[in-house]
C-alpha cells in the first residue's frame, strides 16, 4: 500500500519507521524554533504534511512511548484520527502531564502515525444480543491486573 504525502513546508520530514517492523511511522515537529510546553498545557504542533489515505483506511496518531513515559508528553486527545477524505495539514495536539516544562525541538519526533483499515458498518437496532461467556461483565471483570 502507498500513501500520498504532500509536504506543505520544505522543512517537513516524511513519516518514517524506526525499524523494519515498526507499526507506527514517526511524525516530526515542523517548527522553526523551539516550542516550550508548560505543565498542564496543550499545544498544537504542525507537521508540515498533508495525506491522501486510501478509501477504507484511517490514520491514527499515537504517543511516542519515550516522550510519554519520560516526559509526560502525549497527544491531548489520547488518539488523533485522520479520516481518508481529510486533505489538510496533520497537526498534533500535545499535552504536558508532567510537573516540568518540556521543550520541543525543530524536527523532533513527536508522535507516531498508524494507518489501519476502517471498514464501513451500519448500526442495526435489535432487541437482543447473542450470549457470550463474559456476558455483561465490564470494567475489571476479566481480572484484577
Amino acid at each position: 500500500m502507498t500513501v500520498s504525502v504532500k509536504k506543505l513546508d520544505p522543512a517537513a520530514k516524511l513519516p518514517q519507521r524506526a525499524t523494519a517492523y515498526s507499526a507506527g511511522y514517526d511524525l516530526c515537529a515542523c517548527i522553526r524554533q523551539e516550542l516550550s510546553v508548560s505543565p498542564g498545557q496543550t499545544v498544537l504542533v504542525p507537521t508540515g504534511l498533508a495525506l491522501a489515505l486510501p478509501e477504507g483506511y484511517g490514520g491514527f496518531i499515537f504517543a511516542r512511548s519515550g516522550l510519554g513515559l519520560r516526559h509526560g508528553i502525549v497527544p491531548g486527545n489520547c488518539v488523533g484520527v485522520i479520516d481518508a477524505d481529510y486533505r489538510g495539514e496533520v497537526l498534533v495536539g500535545l499535552h504536558n502531564h508532567s510537573s516540568a516544562p518540556y521543550t520541543i525541538q525543530p524536527g523532533e519526533r513527536i508522535a507516531q502515525l498508524v494507518v489501519l483499515a476502517c471498514p464501513s458498518w451500519e448500526a442495526v437496532e435489535t432487541q437482543s444480543l447473542d450470549d457470550t461467556a463474559r456476558g455483561t461483565g465490564g470494567f475489571g471483570s476479566t481480572g484484577t491486573r
